[in-house]
């Protein structure tokens, strides 16, 4: 049986240890606070611009149906979806690569993700299969492939800092500096900015399905070039298949363009509230 005098020996052993470890080890310690400071700075991160990019436009039309294109298709849902996030959602700012039928390169419609900061990058497009008359149907959403990952290093380091505090570039030795501090914190960042486009894009495709009650492919990672230079998280939602004349006339349709924008809405809401818990 252990003598409390022996059990005393092993408690300050105990203690004289770990107070060893912090000394010997100030950089653990360092470390675990500036981790909490970073984590503290995340939770109060603020859900503030969402950056909607009508695909396609101007001498680029996109997909074909029977009687439509994909780039007029997707600006008026991307029109009808700006007007419905500055009716339900007024904190939120919102910015369109394009708002007419104008050809905006795809590098540059990243660009205007990451000058504005955005938290959200939504990309409208219109699915289209090799048939004339398409037989399939619904949607498919789309986010960033990683393993293109080296191709978002410079956006996100141009973005990465809204998720933390205003001296992270101090704090950090001029954020730049540093490649092996630089590759850690990217690579954090990228992980985040994956699983935040995945759990959006899953929120988006539980409406489609669930309270629309359209078809959905699902979630799918893919190497989408309008999405590859964007530091944050985004989505490319292919709305449905023009060349299906069923979708197509959804895609045409007010009832469907007002459903589709919904759905998004729903989705943004859900996918905020999770970012604030």
């Amino acid at each position: 049986m252990l003598t409390k005098h022996f059990i005393k020996h092993i408690l300050l052993i105990s203690s004289v240890f770990a107070a060893v470890i912090l000394i010997t080890c100030p950089a653990l310690a360092q470390t675990k606070r500036e981790k909490a400071k970073d984590d503290e700075a995340i939770s109060s991160f603020r859900f503030k611009t969402i950056v909607i990019d009508p695909g396609h436009g101007g001498k680029d039309p996109g997909a074909h149906g029977a009687y439509s294109n994909e780039k007029s298709v997707a600006l008026s849902i991307g029109k009808k979806l700006k007007e419905a996030i500055n009716d339900q959602l007024g904190s939120v700012n919102v910015i369109m690569t394009r708002s007419t039928d104008k050809f905006v390169e795809l590098h540059r419609r990243a660009d205007i993700a990451n000058e504005n900061k955005a938290n959200l990058f939504i990309s409208i497009h219109c699915n289209s299969t090799p048939e004339r008359v398409g037989s399939r149907k619904g949607a498919l959403l789309l986010v960033y492939g990683f393993h293109r990952k080296q191709e978002q290093l410079e956006a996100l380091r141009e973005n990465a800092s809204i998720y933390i505090e205003k001296d992270y570039q101090k704090k950090y030795n001029g954020y730049g500096d540093d490649a092996a501090v630089n590759a850690i914190v990217l690579a954090a960042f990228q992980q985040r900015y994956r699983k935040q486009s995945i759990q959006f894009g899953d929120l988006l495709d539980t409406e489609f399905k669930n309270t629309d009650g359209r078809r959905s492919a699902g979630v799918k990672e893919q190497g989408v070039l309008v999405l590859q230079q964007s530091g944050m998280p985004g989505l490319l939602i292919e709305t449905g298949f023009i060349n299906n004349p069923d979708d197509e006339r959804y895609l045409n349709s007010r009832e469907g363009q007002n459903a589709i924008v919904q759905s998004i809405i729903r989705a943004i809401k859900k996918y905020r509230d999770n970012l604030n818990r």
